[in-house]
Formats: structure tokens, C-alpha cells, sequence
């Protein structure tokens, strides 16, 4: 097993991370239905069967549905509990449930929202707690207050952030007592601006990168483990094209096709590979419902790409060969 920053914390848990954004049924309020909650049996005990034993989950996905139907599995066998590293986010309001879209990281609703979340996941405490985004009207020593409290209160083992910059970890860090742990982030080959703000530094393409400059060297240095959401960019290379794909996608596409052979493997894998390459040893957010494809990736363990695969994956994704 590679071993990866969130050892230090949990010595069991995988490198891949199943994301349950998909579970419990659309993103209306139409209640979780039976057959939702036997699909997330299915797809726990898929990963659990492919050494896959890290959940992400988010008090707003699927409405709270996400939660609850993950909840009812647990609920009814309790033993997969002890198995998992089980993560969930807070700080998200949607319209319409609230009057505006926001962000809220008060005390107030970080309290709320989790333990709303541990009702619905019929759980006493979550391992890892994620502040979800960044919120310009958080308080920063009144949430901290909370967040110790609920701390103490054994609700979280662990604090974690989503979608934040280095400046903003070390300002969260500066009031808490525990560590945070890890950062989830937007990472794909499609998505790749954590590399193009590396490759690009002293150049003015590098202005247009959207990735946080110094937040990878940061992260590594603090030992915060690298989450990455969307690795799979929704499928974009790998059966999900756009309507109209671009001449680099299609290439793009071509070439995973063919590293999948080459490798002996498959191109969702050959993608997650590609992220796993990293020194800073990434843990990919996989979301997927299909469970033929949750196999799939888990096979993304076994591939090492070469230096010049990677590369060269590069390169097609962007377009043109690197600077």
C-alpha cells in the first residue's frame, strides 16, 4: 500500500475515496425511496470489496438524501461501520431550501448541520469533518470556538477543509488546537490547473491558471492530505463525452484507450494513474453509481505510468506540449 498523508491519521484507509454525491435519488425533494437505499448497499459493499473503505458524503448532497439512505445501510448492518473512514462536509445552504444560495460557516449552522448529519447518518460521530467552502462572513474565533466544542464533544475525530487556499488553512489553523488534516480540490487530467500553475510559474499564462498557487507545496509541507474531486472530469474521456468534444478531447480519449491496453488496464484507471503519479500521493474522489466501473477504477493501484506516459497525457489533454 503507497503510503499518503491521512496515514498518519488512519492507517487503514484507501487511497481511492468514494464520493456520494450520486446516492439517494435526484437532487429534488422527492423522498428516498427503497431502491435507493438497496443502490447504496450495493455500491458500500462493492468498495468495501475493493479495498475501497474511504466515504465522502456532504450534508447538501441529494438534499440530505445522500446521507440518510448511507445512514439506513449502516443502520442495518452496523458492522460495516467499523471498516470505513467516513467523512461528510458542512457550510453549503441551497435555494430553494434556504432564500439565497450561500456559504455559512457561523457556529450556529456548523453545529446544526452536523449534527443534523450524524441523525441522518445514524452515526455518533463522523471521522473526518469538512468545512465545504470557504464563507467571507465566517467569524474566525467564534467558529472556532464551536468547532473545539464539538471536537471535545467526540462529533468529528478529525477537521478538514474543502475548495481552500494555503493562506486560508493556516488562518483556520491559527485558531484551532487540532490539526486539519486534508484539502479537497478540483484535480482531473481535464482539470489540471494544479499542474498549469506549477509549469507556468514567470509566465502570463500562469495568470489564467484557477488553481490557488502554493497550495500543493503547502499542503505537503503541513502534511495535509490532497483529496481531489471530479478525477474522472464526469467522464468526459471515458464514455461520457460532451456534445460537441473538442479535437483534444477526442485525442485525449484515444490515447487513454490505448494506455489501458498498453497497461494491461482500463482508461478510468488509466486516469486516476495519472493523478496517483503525484508525489504529493493524491486521494482521487471517485463518484460513480456504476459499480462495474467502482472495479474499474480500483485497478488504478496497479498501473505505474511512466514518466513519459504521463507526460505525454498531458500534453494531449492540454493541447500543446508543455512550456
Amino acid at each position: 500500500m503507497t503510503e499518503i498523508p491521512i496515514h498518519d491519521y488512519y492507517p487503514h484507509a484507501s487511497q481511492l475515496v468514494y464520493g456520494c454525491m450520486g446516492l439517494g435519488g435526484g437532487w429534488n425533494d422527492t423522498p428516498a425511496q427503497e431502491k435507493d437505499v438497496k443502490q447504496a448497499q450495493k455500491i458500500i459493499e462493492t468498495c468495501l470489496e475493493n479495498k475501497i473503505n474511504t466515504f465522502d458524503l456532504a450534508d447538501i448532497y441529494t438534499f440530505g438524501k445522500a446521507e440518510e439512505v448511507f445512514g439506513k445501510v449502516l443502520k442495518s448492518t452496523p458492522s460495516l461501520r467499523k471498516n470505513m473512514v467516513l467523512q461528510t462536509k458542512v457550510g453549503i445552504k441551497l435555494s430553494p431550501t434556504h432564500e439565497v444560495k450561500q456559504y455559512d460557516l457561523s457556529p450556529e449552522w456548523i453545529t446544526s448541520a452536523l449534527n443534523s448529519s450524524l441523525q441522518r447518518l445514524n452515526s455518533e460521530n463522523v471521522d473526518i469533518l469538512f468545512l465545504h467552502r470557504p464563507d467571507p462572513l465566517m467569524d474566525l474565533d467564534d467558529s472556532a470556538v464551536a468547532l473545539e466544542k464539538l471536537h471535545k464533544q467526540g462529533k468529528f475525530s478529525h477537521l478538514a477543509v474543502s475548495n481552500m487556499h494555503a493562506g486560508q488553512i493556516a488562518w483556520l489553523q491559527s485558531a484551532i488546537s487540532f490539526p486539519i488534516i486534508a484539502n479537497q480540490l478540483q484535480m482531473s487530467l481535464q482539470h489540471a490547473d494544479f499542474v498549469e500553475e506549477s509549469i507556468t510559474t514567470n509566465m502570463k499564462e500562469g495568470c489564467n491558471s484557477g488553481f490557488p498557487r502554493g497550495t500543493m507545496e503547502f499542503c505537503e509541507q503541513q502534511n495535509i492530505q490532497l483529496q481531489a474531486w471530479s478525477p474522472l472530469a464526469k467522464g468526459i474521456f471515458t464514455g461520457n463525452p460532451s456534445d460537441k468534444p473538442t479535437l483534444t478531447e477526442l485525442a485525449t480519449t484515444k490515447l487513454l484507450a490505448q494506455l489501458g491496453n498498453r497497461y494491461s488496464s482500463n482508461p478510468n484507471a488509466i486516469l486516476l494513474a495519472w493523478l496517483l503519479k503525484h508525489p504529493v500521493n493524491i486521494q482521487p474522489v471517485i463518484g460513480t453509481t456504476n459499480v462495474k466501473r467502482i472495479v474499474e477504477c480500483e485497478q488504478a493501484s496497479k498501473v505505474n505510468l511512466s514518466r513519459e506516459d504521463w507526460y505525454l497525457l498531458l500534453e494531449t489533454a492540454r493541447g500543446q506540449e508543455v512550456p
